[in-house]
């Protein structure tokens, strides 16, 4: 329907989709900021400025996508960076940003010591807009924010922030752009922590994935390679298997995995550039209570730091230097 003729029949965009702004007031997640976003066609998410502007809930038709551990929505003045402290305020949810300047287990560096992950998902946002606005008869939802990572004497890295949709279509986009904003050379490290979960995730479901290469990161993880497309009823006393997919790119450079459950009937694909973003890495965790499949689209295999540099493959960006990561999330009826 055209603009004009669609204001006929509303009396504010809100009817048929957008954004909506407030706090979280209980638990773990007091104070900290949320925005709903409803694109109007089945599509609903949760971004949380606060979490370096990471997607915590989200649903299709009513469906629920993702895995939300027992902790929740969690604030980061919760944070603990040593060791594995990173999972007591591992929110879940759709999007989880790990770096920027390390991740993976953890690892001492020289004189650093390096927790689970990195520190992205618990700084919160500056500058944080809605932008919001009709183009044309379409209905852009947009929100932006800027994270920064780095401190007096350290590495200092910088994260423009973009998440669209447009109303009436279920689909996200992700742009960021990461720049070294200091005046030496940080290493850089990214990698999006997307856990999907139940009903999505059932033994039901079925990962579409033609990767060019796939390693295993256990020996445990290698019992199992011939089964990382597909899942299981919850398993009491499971163990995590993690692997490596370096991915294939069509013709525009850009590659594509789905999880598709057909007796829910939803496919759910998700779309990213290779070129900045050459891995995927898969974490399996059949467990009971703790039932998530992990789609994480990276620029480095998700390994520490110190392997990352035993294997001569550590990115480094320059001073002054520049990255955009582009990422699409799709829901569709199957």
């Amino acid at each position: 329907m055209k603009k004009d003729e669609l204001f006929k029949y509303i009396g504010n965009t809100a009817q048929i989709g957008g954004s909506r702004h407030y706090e979280l007031s209980d638990g773990r997640g007091r104070n900290m900021r949320g925005i709903d976003v409803n694109s109007g066609a089945g599509l609903q998410y949760t971004i949380l400025p606060d979490r370096g502007m990471d997607i915590s809930l989200a649903s299709y038709k009513g469906q629920n996508l993702v895995y939300i551990p027992c902790n929740g929505e969690t604030h980061p003045a919760f944070y603990e960076p040593e060791n594995f402290g990173w999972l007591n305020t591992f929110t879940g949810g759709l999007l989880i940003t790990c770096g920027l300047t390390y991740l993976g287990a953890p690892v001492r560096d020289g004189e650093e010591q390096l927790g689970l992950h990195g520190r992205y998902s618990t700084i919160p946002a500056r500058q944080v807009a809605d932008l919001s606005e009709w183009k044309g008869d379409e209905y852009h939802i947009r929100l932006k924010g800027i994270i920064e990572e780095g401190h007096i004497f350290g590495t200092k890295l910088r994260v423009d922030r973009e998440i669209s949709t447009i109303q009436g279509q279920n689909s996200i986009r992700i742009n960021d752009t990461v720049t070294n904003f200091g005046y030496k050379p940080s290493p850089y490290t990214i990698l999006y922590h997307m856990n999907f979960g139940y009903p999505l995730l059932s033994e039901s479901s079925e990962l579409i994935i033609d990767p060019e290469k796939t390693l295993p990161a256990t020996p445990y993880a290698a019992e199992g390679i011939g089964e990382f497309r597909r899942f299981i009823k919850p398993m009491a006393n499971c163990q995590e298997q993690v692997y490596f997919h370096t991915m294939k790119k069509d013709s525009n450079g850009y590659s594509m995995v789905s999880l598709q459950n057909k007796k829910l009937g939803i496919s759910m694909t998700i779309k990213f550039g290779t070129a900045q973003l050459p891995y995927l890495t898969e974490w399996k965790m059949m467990g009971m209570g703790e039932y998530v499949l992990g789609l994480e689209p990276c620029n480095v295999p998700a390994k520490n730091r110190v392997a990352l540099k035993e294997e001569n493959i550590l990115p480094w960006l320059e001073a002054g230097e520049s990255v955009t990561n582009n990422i699409e999330v799709e829901l569709s009826d199957i």
